[in-house]
């Protein structure tokens, strides 16, 4: 479970405060009915102070969620990586920023761009919240993917949830733009096949650019799931508030945001692990099966009761952990 950070909550519940349900339930209807066509709008798809309310309270935790998740595991590859500035991209209100100043607190300075001038509004007075300094003094900058400018160099660089927004051409120019900036770049999509399609451009490109993949990939081959029915993908859970509820018509206290992500650095991340729990572990008696993505295949690892130690890390082993543990030979 991803915790929302209590300021960030309190701050969600009060940006919607006096706005009729109503009202922002039938935004928050535009917003998913845009997003999920998967067609790069022609036009900002918040178009008003509501759409940007209703696109903070029901999409910034699950935005959260997925980059937390997806940085958690770029500390496990690369621990040595300690940044000190952050530049998120097309990030709205700036759900990456908090998910990157929670994960890096020593983070000394932010930068967020973003086209919609309402959601760095409502982005600046959420992170005013902030308990990290970096955060509360964050620069928030007007900017559209069809400058040709090039973006503000920073350690860590996030492009979340935006190249679905985007033609196919316009992707390519933001990606090497964004590989230019930083020393670590963290691409994160739907987890949808066509989110990951997305991304495997993304870490193609990167690939091509001399970077190093850091997560989820153990290795830095072509995906063995390429040209599958299949597809890489991880969840994130949520709490729910009452508001987000209410927002989403869910009756559960809890959501699981499926996204797709690639991590790539400019030098050398350390050692690899030998692969990726791609699926939630199976369970019989004195087995368990994990689905494992391995330089050389994604294919079924069974471990038995008999492999000891092995077999109750198997046990504990969750959709996304790195393979074999620390420690332990698979």
């Amino acid at each position: 479970m991803v915790e929302l950070p209590a300021e960030l909550r309190a701050g969600l519940v009060t940006a919607v405060e006096g706005v009729p349900g109503q009202r922002l339930a039938q935004s928050v209807g535009r917003l998913i009915e845009a997003y999920r066509s998967g067609r790069p709008p022609t036009a900002p798809i918040m178009a008003s102070g509501l759409d940007v309310a209703a696109y903070a309270a029901y999409r910034m935790p699950a935005t959260f969620a997925a980059v937390r998740s997806a940085l958690g595991q770029v500390v496990e590859s690369f621990p040595g990586f300690d940044p000190r500035t952050h530049l998120d991209v097309g990030g709205g209100t700036g759900a990456a920023t908090w998910a990157a100043a929670e994960t890096y607190p020593g983070l000394t300075g932010v930068t967020v761009l973003d086209q919609v001038a309402g959601a760095l509004d409502v982005g600046r007075k959420l992170a005013g919240l902030a308990p990290w300094p970096a955060l509360r003094a964050a620069a928030w900058q007007h900017w559209s993917a069809d400058t040709e400018d090039d973006l503000p160099a920073a350690d860590l660089v996030t492009v979340s949830y935006v190249l679905g927004e985007l033609a196919p051409e316009a992707r390519d120019r933001l990606l090497e733009r964004a590989a230019r900036a930083a020393r670590l770049l963290v691409v994160v999509e739907p987890g949808t096949p066509a989110g990951h399609e997305r991304v495997l451009e993304a870490r193609s490109a990167l690939i091509k650019y001399d970077f190093t993949v850091v997560a989820p990939c153990p290795h830095q081959h072509d995906c063995p799931l390429a040209g599958t029915r299949d597809w890489c993908h991880f969840a994130a859970r949520v709490n729910r508030s009452a508001i987000h509820r209410r927002l989403k018509q869910g009756e559960l206290g809890h959501e699981d945001e499926k996204f797709s992500f690639v991590a790539a650095a400019t030098e050398a991340t350390g050692d690899r692990p030998g692969g990726r729990v791609l699926r939630h572990p199976a369970f019989r008696k004195g087995m368990v099966t994990l689905q494992l993505c391995r330089p050389e295949e994604v294919a079924p690892r069974i471990v038995s009761k008999r492999e000891g130690p092995l077999y109750r890390a198997a046990r504990d082993a969750a959709w996304g952990d790195a393979w074999p543990p620390a420690g332990t030979s698979a």
